[in-house]
């Protein structure tokens, strides 16, 4: 019987899948070297082989089911829905450098809070580091516009 990841990397590698195919149908220009399918299908492919082996690894684990009396967290799931909306909200004003430094690093604190200047430490550095990372790729190497913020100019 699966758990609750097996029937996730199930409907992810499906999901995958069934996108993938659709990208197979898009028209490739003779002007441009990369179609437009190039880019969703490496992503794709790669959630499709994530899916895989979230499955395999629940196939293969052999583990007992879960106890019926787990209390799950629907609070924790409506914070982080309620952080993710800010962000999109606050990324005009702000820009995306800014939004996504603050959306990282509260996400990091809401889902696993530190307990030590070391801890929010990481949870500074893994922000900051995400959003220039991100940035780099996008801005430099792919050359897509991420927002400026109306505030900042940054």
């Amino acid at each position: 019987m699966l758990t609750r990841d097996g029937w996730a990397g199930l409907a992810v590698l499906a999901a995958s899948l069934v996108l993938f195919g659709l990208t197979l149908g898009l028209k490739d220009s003779p002007l441009v070297p990369i179609g437009p399918g190039f880019y969703p299908r490496i992503v794709l492919g790669i959630t499709a082989l994530f899916g895989a082996m979230l499955l395999a690894s629940e196939i293969l684990a052999r583990r007992p089911a879960p106890p019926k009396g787990d209390k799950l967290n629907y609070a924790l799931v409506a914070i982080s829905f309620a952080i993710f909306g800010l962000y999109v909200v606050s990324l005009p004003t702000l820009g995306f450098r800014i939004a996504t430094v603050a959306y990282v690093a509260a996400a990091n604190a809401t889902l696993d809070p530190p307990r030590s200047v070391r801890g929010w430490a990481r949870v500074a550095a893994t922000a900051l580091l995400t959003a220039f990372i991100t940035h780099l790729i996008f801005e430099r190497y792919l050359t897509v516009l991420l927002p400026r913020g109306a505030w900042t100019g940054f």
